[in-house]
């Protein structure tokens, strides 16, 4: 790919699609640990939800995957509507909607939705 640092940082757009794997990988590896899987949601509307993840006992948590906190807004959207747009009777609550980020600091916005850096995926 040839993928410098000065060329990634010319193509923003593409070093957020490699972030977004790199963050469904780790989401993967942390999953099957624990007995869980991480699907891809798209509708037909086009409505997208990045990752999500469910236990085995059926619990879940939706995830939308933003390379930048001044994309956090973006990511909130669709999971806010993604989350009208569940039919809870059949699948419950959301353990948790989030967005993951590549820098910054965890915490909750007045919405509900978290935000989550990378690095706090760790084991």
């Amino acid at each position: 790919m040839r993928a410098t640092p000065g060329r990634l940082l010319k193509d923003l757009r593409f070093l957020g699609f490699l972030f977004e794997s790199l963050v469904v990988r780790d989401l993967r590896v942390h999953a099957q640990a624990a007995d869980a899987t991480v699907l891809h949601y798209r509708d037909n509307t086009g409505l997208e939800v990045d990752a999500i993840v469910e236990t085995a006992a059926g619990r879940w948590a939706g995830l939308e995957i933003k390379l930048g906190i001044g994309q956090v807004d973006e990511g909130t959207a669709s999971l806010l509507k993604f989350d009208e747009r569940v039919d809870k009777r059949t699948l419950g609550e959301p353990a948790c909607l989030a967005v993951i980020v590549g820098t910054g600091y965890g915490y909750v916005r007045k919405d509900g939705i978290g935000v989550i850096p990378i690095g706090a995926l760790g084991p």
